[in-house]
C-alpha cells in the first residue's frame, strides 16, 4: 500500500505538469502527498505493533471500563422505582 502512495508521489505532479499544470503547483502536490504518505506509514507501523503486542499477551480478565461483576453490576436499576405506589 505504501509503494502505491510513493508512485503516486512521483506520478501526480507528471500528469499536472504534463497537462500544463505549473512546476510550483505539482512541486507542492508532490510535497503534500509525502506528508500524508509518511504519515500513513507511521501510523500503520504503529497500529502493526500494537496489534503483535496484543496477539503475544496472554488472554487477561480484564473487563473493560464498564464490565462489572459481582455486587453492584447492575447499578442504575430502575425496578424498584417501576414497583414504587404512585399517588
Amino acid at each position: 500500500m505504501v509503494r502505491w502512495a510513493a508512485f503516486s508521489c512521483v506520478l501526480v505532479p507528471l500528469v499536472l505538469v504534463g497537462y500544463g499544470g505549473s512546476t510550483a503547483g505539482a512541486i507542492g502536490a508532490a510535497l503534500g502527498l509525502a506528508a500524508v504518505t509518511a504519515a500513513c506509514r507511521v501510523l500503520l507501523r504503529q497500529s502493526e505493533r500494537g496489534a503483535a503486542r496484543l496477539r503475544s499477551e496472554p488472554c487477561s480478565t480484564h473487563r473493560g471500563r464498564h464490565g462489572r461483576s459481582g455486587t453492584g453490576a447492575h447499578r442504575g436499576d430502575h425496578q424498584t422505582a417501576r414497583s414504587a405506589p404512585v399517588d
